[in-house]
């Protein structure tokens, strides 16, 4: 008996259209998230700090603020039944206006903006290797320096958006500008003073990325092969050229570079004061660090030879996801030290279940109340936060001419 049969063949999958549905999906139950996170419009605010926490960023005796609430000097905190003190960001910035002009005679250390003659100071944080704290850096570093009363500006120019997640954009949805509107080649190009936007930290402004910014990898071989115009030939200048609009109105620009060393990333460096290369210490992680250093090298070499400043103030290598107890780990750190020397940063910074829990509500350590997570994991990592960050603030203090006064 002849038994007929069909073979049904599937239909080949369109992958573009599987993952473009797949990203939508993922952006659309993102933004509802977020929208529950941070009503109403998916905009984040910004907890109250303790007394502790407020005396610790502006350099004074917990006695001392107590004293200035009692005599009714200096902004009122909020006071509950119990007696516990807490300032919002904003009134922390009253207070460093205040002790700015009743304080000490080395009291302008409050206000630590710019002097006259002092540069604008960009520091870059980059990898070539995801996972290494590029961004969760970028972003404790940016926020820091705010609370400790800088004006700071966070440039995103990684792609995938993940800093400004952090701080409550969701470009895709809220169709937000990136730093590619203030950069492209064409006359759609727009100031960057367009594209930038207030986060909830006082002080902290940031430009958010988007996918748009790949286009400036494409666009930039195509510039620089015209031969009518010479903007492509120094591509390398475009960022520079675009803070240069906005210099006086910051004291720190903290640039996310994406992981990749493409025209981008080059165009970052040459615009940075100090560069902040976050390492993991692992094997693979350290290896890649090398072969990451050696391209760059080899490509900023012709780019200065182009006419690129790539003149850096400083820069450091900063051990992060770091764990003390693993013998491996400890061992790269050392080796990296050794070879490296004042190179590295002296302060690590951990590796700890707090950063990883807070980023899963989008946020940060300087954002999440410290009764969500338990006190001891928590404490230890706003204690290496402290330690890098102040580390780092001190680099640039020290670029200005100046010491960092606590």
């Amino acid at each position: 008996m002849n038994v007929n049969t069909t073979i049904q063949t599937k239909t080949p999958l369109h992958f573009e259209k599987s993952i473009l549905d797949q990203g939508d999906q993922i952006s659309k139950k993102l933004h509802l998230l977020s929208m529950q996170q941070f009503p109403p419009h998916a905009k984040k605010d910004l907890r109250s700090f303790s007394l502790a926490e407020v005396a610790t960023y502006l350099g004074v005796s917990q006695s001392h603020l107590k004293k200035l609430h009692l005599e009714g000097r200096g902004p009122i905190p909020e006071t509950s039944s119990s007696g516990r003190r807490t300032y919002t960001a904003d009134q922390m910035l009253g207070l460093r206006q205040y002790l700015d002009q009743h304080g000490r005679s080395d009291a302008r250390m409050y206000v630590p903006h710019r002097r006259v003659g002092e540069k604008l100071q960009v520091v870059a944080v980059v990898n070539f290797k995801g996972g290494s704290g590029k961004t969760t850096t970028a972003a404790h570093l940016a926020q820091y320096l705010a609370l400790t009363g800088h004006r700071v500006l966070a440039l995103d120019l990684d792609p995938q958006a993940s800093l400004s997640s952090l701080h409550g954009f969701q470009p895709e949805l809220d169709q937000a500008k990136s730093i590619y509107d203030a950069i492209r080649y064409d006359n759609e190009k727009v100031p960057i003073s367009e594209v930038i936007q207030r986060t909830n930290f006082p002080g902290l402004d940031i430009v958010p990325a988007n996918l748009e910014l790949q286009e400036f990898e494409y666009d930039t071989p195509l510039a620089m092969s015209d031969k009518s115009s010479n903007e492509g030939k120094a591509f390398f200048t475009r960022i520079s050229n675009a803070l240069a609009e906005v210099d006086e109105r910051y004291d720190v620009v903290i640039v996310d570079c994406p992981p990749q060393l493409g025209y981008l990333t080059i165009t970052a460096l040459t615009s940075a004061t100090s560069v902040l290369i976050t390492i993991h210490p692992q094997m693979l992680d350290v290896m890649s660090m090398g072969q990451f250093l050696l391209m760059l090298g080899g490509i900023l070499e012709p780019i200065r030879s182009a006419g690129a400043a790539v003149n850096l103030q400083w820069y450091r290598y900063l051990i992060t996801r770091y764990e003390p107890t693993d013998q491996p780990q400890a061992q790269m750190v050392a080796f990296l030290q050794t070879l490296f020397g004042e190179f590295v940063l002296k302060h690590q910074m951990l590796k700890s279940t707090a950063v990883s829990d807070a980023g899963i509500t989008k946020q940060t350590l300087y954002e999440v109340e410290k009764s969500a997570m338990t006190r001891s994991t928590y404490d230890r990592a706003m204690e290496a936060l402290a330690d890098v960050n102040g580390e780092i603030v001190g680099l640039v203090h020290e670029a200005w001419g100046r010491q960092l006064v606590r």
